[in-house]
């Protein structure tokens, strides 16, 4: 039986299910809620049946291999099914994996992962390279693997993505860091996240390299628990290190082998605690990938970051609007707020996914001067948040926290939307929110 069936036609369950048939599978494309024109049209050029709205169980269950969109947890009843049957269930990228000769940059952490991805593929875009990027951004890894053909990958792998890879590979993996997130997801068993994220260095060899944080204690004290063949190449903004990367003096060196590249906080385009470990990365990165010094430099200094992560939309009146609508974890505000210079209106909420605010609490203190609350249940942020801000506001939409902001905040204020929650309550997803808060902006 040669039938592939994909569950979820979003961007990656569609780039899947094109490469499935061109592979010359029998596919079928099953999606619980109603798929975008775009998704159907393509499906359609490729001769690809679907059915939307449902899970139609004679068309799933009699599947060789189940490819799953990443959205879909292993508790919806007919991944159940599958996993009870024995019916092998893989994401997108492990199946892709399989076709693609390409070498593979691996990147994850739970913040600073889609800039970081983006920064080494504008670094190695600069150098002349031919490379591709894709996983969790931009398009989908198998529908690249089916229609381009790339001598590198730069990929963004969330713990949803390697919760079903089994043999697929990374050659350089990077660990940026492990804080709670998404432990709705996981049981609220944090170990259980943990593992997700360290399935990037599974099927690694003593040739591949592991970048990773050694500030971060969760990933320092979980390398004693796993056996990793790749070599190591650490960095840190708090104690020197022989190979990888470390800070001195406002100097960033990065030492591999032999060769030592070296460039100033301050020279970095991405200003912040949290961006000096990403370009440090990225650093590491073009030094293993064997780029020139001054290409690496020339794209540290120059990257433009990410839209929706602390994205400068405008000043207006003397206010700066900025759109951190990516941060959809508690660290992640955590990092936002730490960078912020001025008095902040803090907009913030959504779907919480377990969050602890407390790590918060000394920044929102002595930072925000208000809080509005977007979200349709703002209780826990009230209630956590009540005795730190004088003012609190609560809305039900992108325009309406605007407007709140805009009379709240003075000259010289910062408006900030850092949520830490995700926007599925009133948004179709972060993106969604960042560009309807960034419209709203700018019709003020």
């Amino acid at each position: 039986m040669n039938r592939i069936v994909v569950l979820g036609g979003g961007e990656s369950g569609v780039g899947a299910a094109v490469l499935a048939k061109q592979k010359g599978f029998e596919v079928f494309l099953s999606d619980m809620g109603v798929l975008q024109a775009q998704a159907k049209e393509m499906l359609a050029e490729h001769a690809i049946p679907f059915e939307e709205g449902r899970h139609t169980p004679e068309q799933v269950l009699n599947a060789m291999e189940v490819i799953k969109s990443p959205g879909i947890p292993d508790t919806a009843p007919m991944v159940e099914q599958l996993i009870q049957k024995g019916t092998p269930v893989i994401s997108e990228i492990e199946f892709a994996g399989r076709y693609d000769r390409a070498k593979k940059i691996c990147i994850t952490g739970s913040n600073g992962k889609t800039t970081t991805t983006s920064l080494i593929y504008f670094l190695l875009k600069n150098a002349g390279l031919n490379v591709g990027m894709a996983g969790n951004i931009g398009q989908s890894y198998a529908y690249q693997v089916a229609t381009q053909q790339h001598d590198i990958y730069v990929l963004e792998l969330s713990s949803f993505q390697l919760d079903n890879m089994y043999d697929f590979k990374a050659d350089l993996a990077i660990l940026l860091n492990i804080t709670p997130d998404h432990l709705d997801r996981y049981g609220y068993d944090m170990q259980k996240y943990i593992n997700a994220k360290f399935r990037i260095t599974q099927n690694m060899s003593p040739e591949d390299y592991f970048i990773f944080c050694s500030d971060d204690e969760v990933t320092v004290e979980q390398l004693n628990k796993i056996v990793l063949k790749a070599q190591k190449l650490p960095f840190s903004q708090k104690h020197p290190v022989e190979q990888g990367a470390s800070v001195q003096d406002g100097l960033i060196t990065s030492k591999y082998g032999e060769d030592e590249f070296k460039i100033f906080i301050d020279e970095l385009s991405l200003q912040g605690k949290h961006n000096v470990y990403n370009s440090m990365a990225a650093a590491i990165t073009g030094q293993v990938m064997n780029i020139r010094h001054e290409f690496i430099r020339e794209s540290l200094m120059t990257f433009k970051g990410v839209e929706h992560r602390l994205e400068q939309v405008g000043k207006i009146r003397g206010v700066l609007y900025i759109n951190d609508s990516k941060a959809t974890n508690v660290n992640s505000t955590w990092y936002a707020l730490e960078t912020m210079k001025t008095p902040v209106v803090w907009i913030a909420g959504g779907t919480d996914k377990g969050n602890d605010y407390s790590i918060l609490h000394d920044l929102v203190k002595t930072k925000v001067k208000a809080l509005i609350c977007l979200g349709e249940d703002n209780s826990k942020l009230c209630r956590d948040f009540g005795d730190k801000v004088s003012s609190i506001t609560q809305v039900r939409s992108a325009a309406e926290a605007v407007q709140a902001a805009y009379r709240l905040a003075q000259s010289g204020d910062t408006v900030l939307l850092s949520p830490a929650c995700a926007s599925f309550d009133l948004f179709a997803n972060y993106e969604d929110r960042g560009r309807q808060f960034k419209e709203a902006v700018r019709t003020l």
